[in-house]
């Protein structure tokens, strides 16, 4: 044994792991290190490495609901209204979407803080480029900025925890589209996608019952049809969901009563 250092996850290739101690991974070094003795660097830098190395660098499932489904001339995109911190319920009625422009709305679920800012941030970036410019990004566009920021923010010491779903209606090449983004940048068109519990409930029933040329009324029939899923399987009220369709004429919120109980078996 050459040396020790104490290293964040993910590990780089060229050291060898050895020992798993939860967040704080001890890696021994492949080739001695520069420094001839460990003794020689200060407590002070050790202390910023351990602190740095016990950040959380993930984002377990919660209890937030966001999904999404696209049809032939439509995107829904639900969000659950319930903000929770834990088992607590802090708001009823909280909206987890933002409008970046007239075809493009965004969902999101993560780190209480970093969610609201990062969404807020991504809104203004995209309305400043549509005055800028007399043009609206498209939703693949605004959905490759996305990428890029988080990517960006992910090789920093504060990285976003945020999860989103990206839906808009692309008025050059006349279809509708949804974005699957996590918050290890990953971005992934799909014609239906979920986040938090709704996709361990909700993606089995989407995959049966959903095709590329399904209306209106057959979306949102099967958005009940996950909706009603989830009450039956998740123990906390997660208080209804939101709902907003993306067409070409643009994004609306869409009436979604949910004051009913469901039979569970």
């Amino acid at each position: 044994m050459n040396g020790v250092a104490i290293y964040r996850r993910p590990a780089a290739s060229k050291f060898r792991e050895t020992e798993n101690s939860g967040e704080v991974v001890m890696l021994y070094f492949q080739k001695p290190p520069r420094c001839r003795n460990l003794r020689a660097a200060s407590i002070e830098s050790f202390t910023n490495i351990i602190q740095t190395s016990t950040q959380p660098t993930h984002i377990t499932a919660n209890m937030e609901v966001l999904l999404g489904i696209t049809g032939k001339d439509f995107t829904i995109i639900a969000a659950s209204k319930a903000a929770m911190r834990g088992a607590t319920i802090l708001k009823a009625s909280d909206d987890k979407t933002r409008t970046l422009n007239t075809h493009t709305l965004m969902a999101f679920s993560g780190e209480a803080g970093d969610t609201v800012q990062f969404a807020e941030y991504v809104q203004a970036n995209v309305q400043l480029y549509s005055m800028r410019n007399s043009n609206h990004l498209t939703p693949y566009e605004t959905a490759s900025f996305i990428r890029s920021e988080l990517a960006k923010s992910l090789r920093s010491r504060n990285p976003y925890n945020v999860n989103l779903l990206l839906g808009g209606y692309d008025t050059i090449a006349d279809k509708p589209q949804l974005f699957w983004i996590d918050y290890l940048a990953s971005c992934a068109p799909l014609p239906y996608a979920a986040h938090g519990y709704a996709q361990y409930y909700c993606l089995s029933t989407l995959d049966k019952h959903h095709h590329p040329d399904i209306t209106f009324e057959q979306g949102m029939k099967i958005l009940r049809m996950c909706t009603d899923e989830l009450k039956r399987r998740m123990p906390v009220d997660f208080k209804g969901v939101l709902v907003k369709v993306i067409t070409k004429d643009g994004v609306r919120e869409e009436p979604y009563p949910d004051n009913f109980n469901v039979i569970t078996p």
